[in-house]
């Protein structure tokens, strides 16, 4: 048998990568699969183990950058609606792991249901945000997280509860192949209140990082009681160019591509950047963002 007999109508062959990522960098997948259910996911991924084909899970590409020469094996984007609806009660949400965050954030508001307001500006989906604890100084998506819905690598599927998931700082103890969704528990307070904060917020985020441009996001985690962004900015690299990469000069822990950028470009001034700050200050920065 075949790997895909039976599911030609989700499969295809060499897609390009790069328009499904926020930098618009990078090259195809060997296989692109969308599945339509999780059923489908759930032979896709039993499959894939039998036959020892890697899979890789494919949110919104907010913060992945793809090399240039793509990723062999399969790469499951779960853009059914099955994976992206969600369901509103009055303390929290039910939301499939494809489920639009920026756009879960703005209706929270109109719901009046408190509690995800952090995250207002952060791209991506439900399940990319859980998998790496999206957040920032406001807070993080873990606080109002109650429970996931996880698949692993034989297709079962199954759930973790609070309290057998551990949060930190931009990590979290989720090890199964596939997020597919998740409880969110959040509060009932005046729509008034919460659309202030996510206007202030909004307006602190639009003032002190390059929102519109084609970036991944933070690049670098930060270190220990300290910032990227400023050590980077210190050892005098905003604005250092590789090809059609530069980084911000707006936050230097934002690399901006260009129209004409290749994945090798961001990858060269990773590297530049992070050999140059550990020579100022003995620091090695890791990445923030994934690299396929």
């Amino acid at each position: 048998m075949k790997l895909f007999d039976g599911l030609e109508a989700i499969v295809k062959n060499e897609v390009p990568l790069a328009p499904f990522t926020w930098m618009r960098v990078g090259g195809p997948a060997q296989y692109f699969v969308q599945p339509r259910d999780g059923e489908q996911l759930s032979e896709i991924l039993r499959r894939c183990r039998e036959n020892e084909v890697p899979v890789r899970v494919l949110g919104s590409g907010a913060n992945l950058l793809v090399d240039d020469a793509g990723v062999r094996g399969v790469v499951v984007r779960l853009s059914g609606e099955e994976f992206t609806r969600a369901t509103f009660s009055e303390n929290g949400i039910t939301a499939g792991a494809g489920a639009d965050l920026s756009k879960l954030v703005l209706r929270t508001v109109r719901e009046g249901l408190a509690g995800m307001e952090c995250l207002t500006g952060i791209p991506g989906t439900i399940g990319g945000a859980i998998k790496m604890n999206a957040g920032g100084s406001f807070g993080d998506i873990g606080n109002v997280v109650e429970a996931v819905t996880l698949m692993d690598s034989d297709g079962v599927q199954y759930t973790r509860s609070r309290g057998e998931l551990v949060f930190s700082y931009r990590h979290t103890n989720i090890t199964s192949k596939v997020i597919l969704g998740a409880e969110l528990r959040l509060s009932a307070d005046d729509p008034r209140r919460i659309l202030d904060q996510v206007k202030q917020i909004w307006i602190y985020k639009k003032n002190t990082q390059p929102l519109g441009s084609r970036n991944a996001g933070c690049v670098f985690k930060n270190p220990r009681q300290l910032s990227a962004g400023a050590m980077i900015d210190k050892a005098g690299l905003k604005g250092r160019r590789v090809g059609g990469a530069h980084v911000s000069e707006k936050h230097a822990n934002f690399i901006i591509a260009d129209a004409n950028t290749h994945a090798s470009d961001v990858l060269k001034l990773i590297n530049i950047i992070r050999e140059t700050v550990y020579k100022r200050f003995e620091v090695y920065l890791e990445l923030e963002i994934e690299v396929w």
